[in-house]
């Protein structure tokens, strides 16, 4: 019996109505015969009063929060078991044939890498969905035929999840999301089910610093030497990426039998993604480079240490309560740098500091760093957005954060060479 058929007769609530809600519909009606589809948009404590009754299945959207804190597990057992998700529907279809990647750096980035190496090299078609934006059952009727599924998977598409791809990666944890999941720990548990969801003969590929995860699965733990790195070749900024190009290589060759020398032409090509460490031209005199996918303190002191004219910071989000240490400790210890620090995360890093370093500059707002940007930093230095910080409360996504910078930069300054 294939997946879809078990919905057929089952009566549906489709619980989230965004792009993967939309996206779930949409493959009911045309590979189902559920009894019954209907959208809920209301909220947890709604659904702990009854809006799961009287249906067999919820399918949930992955940022939601479920359970709720505090909730008396007596009345949220009973709904949980009636829960699913997009993804967890699309690897029990299609795991054998899914590589699935997370990670708290670098998911997006390494998911894109493994997809472009394996269509130029390995002749079949790849399929990249899940976190980066594009609903896995959108590819159900395509990845039914002989294709590679590579999934970037995120905690909260993997906290509740049954079932793990045939091939996982997990390449490093760092403090995330910790308004969602308060405690490190948790947010570990809910990223390492893509490892102890495996079963005998699947293989998951852990990057240095992931915690032990049980599992009954191989294990091979990636830790790449200056030697493994030679010859990767690529055109993004940050030993990071070389890293994460390391993860690709191998499983490339091992999995795939591809040889070394394909895979390092082909990774040659590889362009980054938008914002992330992205160069958006010189205006001004100055290099702007766009790091808005950048919400931990590891990934802007990554980015101060990766972009070679790097000299002014823009840092600064929605505080969701994370150390800042590593952060802290790497703007004391580099006066030849500038931060300006902005919204609530950036008003915390000041505080925190406790002294008036004058290297550092606190404005309100993203508007405000930009035409400070102008005025701090030298002709012929780059100015990175590598904020540290969620974009949530200022901007819909880290995306439209990025795009805004862009706007204020081309408008503030005139083009120049790029």
């Amino acid at each position: 019996m294939s997946v879809s058929e078990k919905f057929n007769g089952k009566k549906v609530l489709i619980w989230g109505y965004g792009r993967e809600g939309k996206s779930t519909e949409k493959w009911l009606a045309s590979h189902a015969s559920a009894a019954s589809a209907d959208i809920f948009e209301g909220k947890p404590s709604e659904m702990l009063e009854g809006a799961a009754e009287g249906y067999d299945v919820v399918i949930k959207s992955p940022g939601i929060v479920w359970p709720p804190e505090d909730a008396p597990s007596e009345k949220c057992d009973p709904i949980t078991a009636k829960m699913t998700s997009q993804t967890e529907i699309f690897i029990q279809e299609f795991r054998n044939k899914t590589i699935g990647i997370t990670g708290t750096k670098g998911k997006s980035t390494t998911s894109s890498m493994l997809a472009h190496v394996l269509s130029e090299t390995s002749g079949k078609k790849v399929i990249l969905a899940g976190n980066i934006g594009l609903p896995c059952l959108d590819y159900y009727d395509e990845a039914s035929d002989d294709a590679i599924v590579v999934l970037e998977l995120s905690c909260h598409q993997l906290k509740s999840a049954k079932t793990a791809p045939h091939i996982s990666v997990f390449l490093d944890l760092y403090e995330e999301h910790l308004d969602y999941y308060g405690t490190i720990d948790a947010y570990f548990t809910a990223k390492s089910h893509i490892v102890s969801r495996q079963i005998e003969g699947d293989r998951a590929y852990i990057g240095e610093n992931v915690p032990a995860i049980e599992s009954v699965s191989e294990q091979i733990r990636v830790i790449p030497s200056e030697d493994d790195l030679k010859g990767i070749e690529l055109g993004l900024y940050g030993e990071h990426n070389r890293i994460n190009a390391y993860f690709v290589k191998k499983i490339c060759m091992d999995e795939f039998g591809i040889p070394e020398e394909k895979v390092l032409e082909s990774l040659k090509d590889f362009e980054a993604l938008p914002h992330r460490m992205k160069k958006i031209g010189a205006f001004g005199g100055i290099n702007w480079y766009d790091d808005s996918i950048s919400t931990i303190p590891e990934a802007a002191v990554s980015a101060a240490l990766s972009i070679p004219d790097a000299e002014v910071l823009l840092i600064g989000g929605m505080d969701r309560g994370i150390s800042y240490t590593v952060l802290e400790e790497f703007m004391t210890e580099h006066p030849e740098l500038k931060f300006i620090c902005m919204y609530a995360t950036g008003e915390r890093l000041c505080n925190e500091l406790g002294k008036k370093l004058q290297n550092v500059f606190y404005v309100p707002d993203l508007e405000a760093a930009v035409d400070k940007a102008y005025e701090i930093t030298g002709k012929g230095r780059g100015c990175i957005l590598s904020p540290a910080a969620a974009s949530y409360g200022y901007f819909k996504n880290f995306e439209e954060r990025g795009d805004r910078f862009e706007e204020l930069v081309r408008e503030h300054g005139s083009a120049g060479s790029v």
